[in-house]
């Protein structure tokens, strides 16, 4: 199998939009945004899903465009952060196997502070609930990988197409998915988990590589 720097054009794009979108799971958001905005009106949750998801959007690009300084200061290498990073990557894909909300990305007091809160958009929604840890980490990697302007350009359309995607679907359930079965969120969380999965043994891999690890299948 070959590394990322080797993708072609559309191959890179696939992976980008798939691996970012998996560990956003903008789906799996429906409950703790619904539960969050019941008392807001449906023109206050469309508007707070809109900040949101921009919100993150530029979070995740603010990270690509900064990362090469991002480790100049951290002083690692890619090979470690890779490392590092599907470590992270694979416990939340963990979580979204058992179906379960990871605390990577929110934990239960932060959702009880977001229901207590008259404006959710920018926290906890948008940073760390869409633009957490793990995403930040997937992008960092796959923008120290891009090869070429065109796969970095590919790189920041997936994150705006990822978060326009959000928000169609917290904007669908402001409309009326809070009668969403339950069991097929659990289905698509697991799915995303195990896309997931194999995208963090994947940059693991691709690490090892880097560090001159003889890896023959």
């Amino acid at each position: 199998m070959h590394t990322l720097g080797t993708m072609s054009l559309l191959e890179f794009t696939l992976l980008a939009f798939g691996s970012i979108f998996a560990i956003v799971d903008p789906l799996a958001l429906v409950p703790a945004f619904v539960t969050m905005t019941a008392r807001n009106t449906r023109d206050e949750q469309l508007r707070m899903a809109r900040l949101a998801c921009a919100a993150a959007a530029a979070v995740l690009v603010a990270f690509v465009m900064a990362g090469p300084w991002v480790f100049r200061l951290l002083g690692v290498t890619l090979p470690a952060f890779q490392i590092a990073g599907s470590v992270l990557l694979f416990r939340i894909a963990m979580d979204m196997l058992y179906a379960r909300r990871t605390a990577a990305r929110e934990t239960l007091e932060e959702i009880e502070a977001g229901v207590a809160k008259d404006d959710i958009a920018i926290t906890p929604l948008g940073v760390p609930m869409l633009a957490g840890p793990g995403s930040i980490s997937a992008v960092l990697i796959l923008r120290a990988q891009a090869d070429g302007l065109a796969q970095h350009v590919a790189l920041l359309v997936s994150i705006g197409l990822v978060c326009l995607s959000g928000y169609f679907i917290l904007r669908f359930a402001a409309t009326g998915a809070r009668r969403l079965n339950p069991l097929a969120l659990k289905l698509t969380a697991r799915l995303m988990g195990l896309l997931l999965a194999a995208v963090a043994v994947q940059f693991a891999l691709n690490a090892l590589r880097q560090l001159g690890v003889p890896l023959e299948f």
